[in-house]
C-alpha cells in the first residue's frame, strides 16, 4: 500500500518546523514522479533536500519546497534569544516608575547585546524601552531604543530683558509665539513661508533613494513642531547666584523655551529601520520592538547616518524658531542651551566603546548643561551634569507622565485644566486633556529624586504655552 506522510515524518527526518513542510506534503501527495520511486529511494532523496536544498533549486519537482526551506532556514537564523537572567541596573526614584517601565526595562536588560542600563525617575512604558529608559548596547543600535521622534529635544534661549517686559508686552509675546510658530502632527509650511537652512543641503539627504524621498517633507517642516507634549513658551528664568562658566549675572530674564523633533523625517526614519531591524534581528514577542541593527552591517550603518541627519535637522528647527521668535521682540541672547533626549551615542563605558540610548532621557555627563521641564504650569531646570557612572551620566528629561493620554482625556475636564492655567497665571493656546498638568509627575518629586545626577542651575516658569491645537500626537 502507498505510504501517505504527515508532518510527523517530516520531522522525524530531521526537517524543522516551517511553512516548507505543508509543501513538501502537497507534493507528496500529488507528485507521480516521487510516488514512482522505491521507499529507500525516496528516503535518501529527502535527507539529501533537507540537508542541501540549494542543491534542488532547478529541480523540477521539488524546486518549491528546497527555495522555501532556504527562507525559513535563514528565518530561523535570524531569531535572537534573550538572557535567562537580567542584568542589574540601577532605577532612581523607583516609587514614582510605573510597573510597566521596570518590565520592560528588565526586558531590554535581557538582550544579548546589552552592557548596562539605568532607568531614570520620569520613567513610564512606551514601545520597548521605556520612555526614561537609558541603555549601553555593544556595537548595536536600537531603532526603537531611539525613538520615533529621532533627536528631539529642548532649546532655551535667554534674553537681556527683563521680568517686567512679560507683563507690559505680555499681547505682543503671545501674538509672536502664535504668529511664528507651526503646530501639529503632519503641519509644515509652504512657498515663501519656507525656511532656509545649510541641513537642507546634507549630503546624507542622497545617501539612499528612501532618504532622498524625505527632503521635500523636511524642507516644508523645517522650523515647525508636532503634537502630543511638543510646546514653545515664554517664561521667566530665575539665577539665583551668578553662573561663571556661562557667565551670566543673578536675576530674573525672558526666556524662550521650545520642545520638539525631527518630525515626519525623523519619524520615516524610525519606523523604516524599525521594520528593517525585526526582520534581521528576531526577538521574543516581549522584546520585538528592540530589534536591533548591528553597527558593522549595511543597514547598521545607514541607520546612523539618517539618525544623525535626523537629530541636526531638530537642531535646525529649534534654531529657525528662536531666531524669528528672537528678531520679532528684539533684544539680544545671553545663553543659549540645547539638549536632545532621543538619541544614541558613541561613548565610553567601563573602558569600552558603546552606544549609548536615552530614549527620553538628558545627557548629564559631568559639566553637560541640560534642561528639564515640568509641565505647562510647573516650573523647569536648567541643570548641570554630574557625570554618574550608575546612571550612564543621564537624567531625567522632564516630569514624566502620571496617567496616559487615554486616561487623561476620560478623567479629566477642561474645567479642571482652566483652574489649573489660572492658579499658575498661564496663558495656553492649544493643547488637549493628555497635556493637563494634572496628567504628569510632580516636577520636585522627581528633581529630589534625581540630585545625585545634576545641579539645579536656574528655574524656568512657564508664563505663554503654544501646544498642537487639537492636542494630537507628534508624528
Amino acid at each position: 500500500m502507498e505510504k501517505r506522510w504527515n508532518g510527523k515524518d517530516l520531522l522525524s527526518l530531521g526537517f524543522k518546523e516551517g511553512e516548507h513542510i505543508g509543501i513538501l506534503l502537497t507534493i507528496l501527495e500529488t507528485s507521480e514522479v516521487l510516488r514512482e520511486r522505491s521507499a529507500d529511494d525516496l528516503m535518501l532523496l529527502l535527507k539529501a533536500l533537507r540537508d542541501q536544498p540549494e542543491q534542488f533549486l532547478e529541480d523540477p519537482v521539488l524546486k518549491e519546497a528546497a527555495g522555501c526551506l532556504i527562507r525559513d532556514q535563514k528565518q530561523k537564523d535570524r531569531r535572537v534569544s534573550l538572557r535567562a537572567e537580567a542584568l542589574p541596573y540601577i532605577s532612581f526614584g523607583t516609587e514614582h516608575i510605573d510597573r510597566g517601565a521596570l518590565e520592560q526595562m528588565n526586558t531590554a536588560m535581557r538582550l544579548p547585546a546589552t552592557v548596562a542600563g539605568a532607568l531614570m525617575p520620569d520613567a513610564h512604558q512606551g514601545y520597548g524601552l521605556p520612555i526614561g529608559g537609558v541603555l549601553a548596547t555593544r556595537n548595536a543600535v536600537i531603532p526603537y531604543g531611539v525613538g520615533v521622534d529621532i533627536g528631539c529635544r529642548m532649546a532655551l534661549s535667554v534674553l537681556d530683558i527683563p521680568e517686567i517686559y512679560l507683563e507690559s508686552e505680555h499681547t505682543k509675546l503671545k501674538r509672536e509665539l502664535i504668529a511664528r510658530t507651526q503646530f501639529g502632527a503632519g503641519n509644515g509650511f509652504s512657498g515663501n513661508q519656507r525656511a532656509q537652512h545649510s541641513v537642507l543641503d546634507r549630503p546624507e539627504f542622497n545617501m539612499t533613494p528612501f532618504i532622498r524621498q524625505l527632503h521635500d517633507k523636511a524642507y516644508a517642516q523645517l522650523g515647525s513642531s508636532g503634537g502630543g507634549n511638543h510646546f514653545a513658551e515664554w517664561g521667566i528664568i530665575e539665577f539665583r547666584k551668578r553662573d561663571e562658566l556661562l557667565d551670566i549675572d543673578s536675576g530674573r530674564y525672558l526666556a524662550l523655551l521650545t520642545h520638539s523633533g525631527s518630525r515626519g523625517l525623523g519619524a520615516t526614519i524610525a519606523g523604516h529601520y524599525t521594520r528593517l531591524a525585526k526582520s534581521i534581528c528576531q526577538l521574543p514577542k516581549e522584546a520585538a520592538n528592540l530589534a536591533y541593527l548591528d553597527m558593522n552591517s549595511e543597514a547598521g550603518r545607514e541607520y546612523w547616518i539618517a539618525m544623525n541627519l535626523a537629530g541636526d535637522y531638530a537642531a535646525a528647527c529649534h534654531e529657525v524658531i528662536h531666531n524669528k521668535l528672537v528678531k520679532a521682540i528684539g533684544g539680544q541672547v545671553l545663553i543659549r542651551v540645547e539638549n536632545h533626549h532621543n538619541f544614541a551615542w558613541k561613548e565610553t563605558w567601563n573602558g569600552e566603546e558603546v552606544i549609548v540610548h536615552r530614549k527620553g532621557a538628558t545627557p548629564a555627563a559631568r559639566g553637560v548643561m541640560g534642561i528639564i521641564p515640568g509641565s505647562m504650569t510647573a516650573p523647569g531646570f536648567l541643570v548641570r551634569g554630574k557625570g554618574v557612572p550608575e546612571a550612564i551620566s543621564s537624567a531625567s528629561h522632564g516630569a514624566g507622565r502620571l496617567i496616559s493620554r487615554s486616561q487623561a482625556i476620560k478623567t479629566l475636564t477642561t474645567l479642571q485644566l482652566r483652574s489649573a492655567l489660572q492658579a499658575a497665571g498661564v496663558s495656553l493656546t492649544g493643547a488637549g486633556l493628555d497635556e493637563a498638568p494634572m496628567a504628569y509627575k510632580d516636577i520636585h518629586a522627581v528633581m529630589a529624586a534625581q540630585k545625585a545626577l545634576v545641579d539645579i542651575v536656574a528655574t524656568f516658569t512657564p508664563r505663554i504655552v503654544r501646544m498642537a491645537e487639537d492636542g494630537s500626537r507628534e508624528d
